[in-house]
């Protein structure tokens, strides 16, 4: 009995050991993490309008679960909208359910849009617009249940209905209504805004004459064709731009009297709750003053400015106007004017009532409001700029309660009068967990814990880091990734992976721990990687951004030789394989210490990267950069075009040839100075890719990227 025991504990041991030894494909690392690695999920998890109720995607169904309780109730199933849809092939998964309000919903499958209502219990479904060709330019109103859209560079509007008509008539082909502005600048996201009770219509409406056409190849054609967009280069003319209001019910339209039309960006676009003011921010072009007005949206007069906000670097508006439900003067304004982003409480006349949050900590969203307890539900960095946690912020006083600050990335969704909420979340040792709960009391109830899909994965060793920037008292989050059968008596090669620009932040408390599941391919075949958020990336307040102000790549650089240092300073690390690897500003940080710092790394791969940044876009350069015009010393020292003699190692550049973000020519001028001062470089292009390679392509792009490593560096 006792052998047959040892015998069963050794198979056991031997079993365990043998499912954590798998290791990943190339497609495992790259789509692994939105396929077959991905954790589990509850699908069109969503709060109905207006009901303590949500729903939730189950064999086909979509079920209608009431909280507190958790009964369950089968609203309609896949084969009910197959069945009553007989004008189109069949639905083979159920489409995106989105609610206008608890007895109508609408969906989209291709070009058209779908309703379903509710009547005595039974859902009714029926085609209600369908969009030209491909457009991808709509905006839903919930409250009149209408839809606005794109048509060629005009704006057109379908009621309830379903019936268009044209909201303007644009014949010059530079003048475009109702879609972004500003290339999604400043936080915007939308060409069109619909008023508090769909009353209303207020549109962008931007005339880009004296904006230059940059061409664009599709290469898919014989011949091939220039599909040029309008692209605003730094220091260069800029499109001029109106805000226009349309009314349905007299089918005028009024453009608000903002002034003049260039060298200034509209932002913050915020209708008032009672619909007869509109709410815009206006921002110099030099970025360093923001001026907030109210409009009447009768006249198009501007009625009040409430006040202004500078800055001697700039000012970066993200986020509209809050209003405070029930209280139509009231809103709530965010702001990085004491160092981190807060927010504040304003009432309509421009004074300002209070700070709703403050410290050393940012906002990263507002999820929701507890009307009855005066309390804004938010996500902060406020456990730490790794995490993401939820907190309900009582917008009086300032009083702030967790909801749920375990370590990890938490979303939050809210029910329509702030009593429920639904956190989905993870972190290093928990893939994802759903969670549903009161937002005030001890009522929990748990919807889902995933199973750890990487489990039978050989697991990299990985070690968090806290490194000094270059100014010797900044600490940095880092990470470093050691192969699974790591031995410290060896010597390894060792990857940087790096971004390190504005707006974005790579390490975060989440799952997988590694952060990307190539960095585990990578160190599964005998590589270190090493990451880190230097000065100038985000979530870590305003000083730490603005120091690369007007000199950009400069100390991101500084940091990141920090990191270098101390990889230089373990005994296991090969300093003489170092590689580094990074996509757009990435790329340019890639390029940059290749040039700049030549020597230090082996083997680079940039990919998409700014060569030259008087040749990207005005609003993100001349924020951070100012205009050339203005700091030409800034442009030549980050510019690398007249750098490229001192390259040194190996470095493989990759384009998309249809990049609209950093348009090709970065690079193909980059290729040109190299053959100019007969310096060797490779270089590989992505045809039918704009600026990211996604989709099954990107496993091509992985392997490439990893062919030139194990080739050179390995």
């Amino acid at each position: 009995m006792k052998k047959l025991l040892t015998l069963t504990l050794t198979l056991l041991c031997i079993g365990f050991l043998s499912a954590q030894d798998k290791t990943y494909t190339m497609k495992d690392a790259v789509l692994g993490s939105h396929t077959n690695l991905k954790p589990d999920n509850l699908k069109q998890l969503s709060w109905i309008p207006g009901k303590h109720a949500f729903t939730k995607l189950k064999d086909k169904a979509l079920v209608k679960v009431s909280v507190p309780g958790m009964k369950e109730e089968n609203l309609f199933s896949l084969a009910d909208i197959n069945a009553q849809l007989s004008d189109v092939d069949d639905f083979k998964k159920m489409p995106s359910i989105k609610w206008f309000d608890a007895a109508h919903i609408y969906f989209k499958h291709g070009d058209v849009f779908y309703r379903g209502d509710a009547s005595d219990g039974n859902w009714n479904f029926h085609k209600w617009v369908e969009l030209p060709k491909g457009e991808t330019n709509y905006y839903v109103d919930k409250e009149k249940k209408q839809l606005a859209y794109s048509k060629g560079n005009n704006l057109y509007l379908a009621d309830a209905d379903g019936k268009s008509l044209a909201v303007t008539d644009n014949k010059d082909d530079d003048i475009v209504s109702g879609q972004i502005v500003s290339r999604q600048e400043f936080g915007i996201d939308r060409g069109v805004f619909f008023s508090p009770k769909g009353n209303y219509l207020a549109f962008y409406r931007k005339d880009e004459s004296q904006v230059d056409d940059y061409p664009v190849i599709d290469w898919d054609t014989v011949p091939a064709k220039n599909k040029p967009v309008k692209y605003p280069m730094a220091g260069k003319k800029s499109q001029e731009i109106w805000l226009g209001i349309y009314s349905p019910k007299t089918g005028k339209t009024v453009y608000m009297k903002t002034g003049r039309h260039t060298d200034h960006y509209l932002t913050n676009v915020t209708w008032g709750p009672k619909e007869n003011y509109i709410y815009i921010a206006i921002l110099e072009r030099s970025q360093k003053q923001l001026t907030l007005n109210k409009y009447d949206v009768e006249t198009g007069e501007k009625t009040a400015t409430l006040f202004e906000e500078k800055d001697d670097k700039y000012v970066h508006p993200a986020e509209p106007l809050y209003f405070i439900p029930g209280h139509d003067d009231q809103f709530i304004w965010w702001s990085e004017r004491d160092g981190f982003m807060h927010l504040y409480r304003y009432n309509t006349d421009g004074k300002l009532l209070n700070k709703v949050t403050s410290g050393d900590w940012v906002v990263n969203s507002i999820d929701g409001w507890l009307p009855q307890q005066k309390e804004i539900i938010i996500s902060s960095s406020k456990r730490s700029p790794m995490d993401k946690t939820l907190y309900a912020v009582n917008w009086e006083n300032g009083k702030i309660r967790p909801l749920n600050d375990t370590p990890g990335m938490h979303t939050a969704k809210v029910s329509s009068d702030g009593n429920y909420w639904i956190d989905s979340y993870s972190n290093y040792n928990i893939p994802r967990k759903i969670i549903a709960a009161k937002t005030h009391g001890k009522w929990e109830k748990e919807l889902l814990t995933a199973d750890n899909p990487l489990k039978e994965y050989k697991k990299p060793e990985i070690k968090e880091l806290t490194i000094t920037a270059a100014d010797g008292k900044t600490p940095l989050y880092a990470r470093m990734i050691l192969p699974p059968d790591f031995d410290k008596n060896k010597k390894y090669p060792v990857i940087v992976y790096l971004y390190n620009g504005p707006g974005i932040q790579l390490l975060h408390h989440s799952f997988p721990e590694s952060g990307n599941l190539w960095y585990d391919y990578m160190a599964q075949h005998g590589y270190i990687i090493f990451t880190m958020d230097g000065r100038g990336s985000s979530n870590r307040g305003l000083d730490f951004e603005q120091v690369t102000y007007r000199h950009l790549g400069t100390h991101e650089m500084e940091d990141q030789l920090k990191g270098v240092g101390y990889l230089k300073s373990l005994p296991y690390v090969d300093a003489d394989r170092l590689g580094v690897h990074g996509w757009s500003f990435g790329g340019f940080m890639t390029t940059s210490l290749m040039l700049r710092h030549p020597g230090v790394f082996k083997v680079a791969v940039a990919g998409g990267p700014v060569i030259d940044w008087r040749m990207y876009e005005i609003m993100y350069t001349e924020r951070y950069m100012d205009r050339p015009q203005d700091n030409p010393e800034g442009y030549a020292e980050s510019g690398l075009l007249d750098k490229v003699e001192n390259l040194k190692g190996k470095l493989l550049i990759i384009h998309g040839a249809q990049d609209s973000t950093v348009v090709w020519q970065h690079s193909m001028r980059f290729l040109h100075a190299c053959i100019q001062h007969n310096v060797q470089l490779d270089y590989f292009v992505y045809p039918a890719h704009p600026h990211n390679v996604r989709g099954k392509d990107r496993v091509h792009l992985m392997q490439k990227i990893t062919d030139y490593f194990d080739e050179f560096l390995k």
